[in-house]
């Protein structure tokens, strides 16, 4: 079942959210944090897959601040450009703080364990969730700036994993080598190459996906989550 639901944030505002529920009772939550795009059609479908799976699965609309119901597709050129534009906008702490805020809501539900995943600019605050909130496991697809933020590994607590695009447009093999010199030795990490692939693979829908590189990842982040959420 699917349908919209209201975070209370921290500093004592809404936020509205994409929730999608499994058909009886949950084995655990996923925040799942979007990309540059907002709450668009390939978010939504990443939720309704993982309560497909069992999961409950919330989306929070991390753009509200900005403007509320953002949803926008990168393969027009317009909307991708605006999508770059909004990135710029976003205050990314702000956004931890509210990505913190559902996950304390979704615990005031009673499920036990909570999770996150995250895409583009959400696979770089899914490493920040890691490493700034309690969530007992995190995923991050073709995160962008970790090597920013590498400062911040010795707080990951708890498990992450992060797929890493081999030709990845915005992440270059400099960085991409940064971030294996910086978390191959963190036993709380793990990190999947891609080669050949680049950004936006596991999308769900449109010119960016790479069937066969978004099933290998998807299907390591299930055994992930599987493993560490039950």
């Amino acid at each position: 079942m699917t349908k919209t639901m209201s975070i209370t944030t921290l500093d004592g505002a809404t936020m509205p959210a994409y929730r999608a529920e499994p058909d009886g009772t949950a084995k655990a939550a996923i925040v799942v944090i979007q990309e540059i795009f907002g709450i668009n059609a390939g978010i939504r479908r990443k939720c309704d897959t993982l309560a497909e799976a069992g999961y409950l699965a919330i989306a929070p609309d991390l753009f509200w601040r900005i403007e509320l119901g953002i949803e926008l597709d990168p393969d027009v050129p317009a909307e991708m450009q605006r999508a770059l534009d909004l990135m710029g906008q976003f205050d990314q702490d702000q956004g931890i703080r509210d990505i913190e805020a559902t996950i304390r809501q979704v615990r005031g539900e009673r499920v036990e364990k909570v999770g996150a995943v995250g895409y583009c600019l959400g696979g770089r605050l899914a490493f920040m969730t890691a490493a700034r909130t309690d969530v007992d496991a995190s995923v991050g697809y073709y995160a962008v700036g970790v090597d920013g933020l590498l400062g911040e590994k010795h707080a990951i607590a708890k498990p992450l994993l992060l797929h890493i695009a081999g030709e990845d447009g915005f992440v270059d093999k400099a960085t991409q080598a940064t971030m294996h010199d910086g978390l191959d030795d963190h036993g709380k990490v793990t990190l999947y190459d891609y080669p050949g692939e680049d950004h936006g693979f596991a999308t769900e829908f449109g010119q960016r996906r790479s069937d066969a590189a978004a099933r290998l990842a998807d299907e390591r982040t299930a055994a992930f989550f599987a493993e560490h959420l039950g």
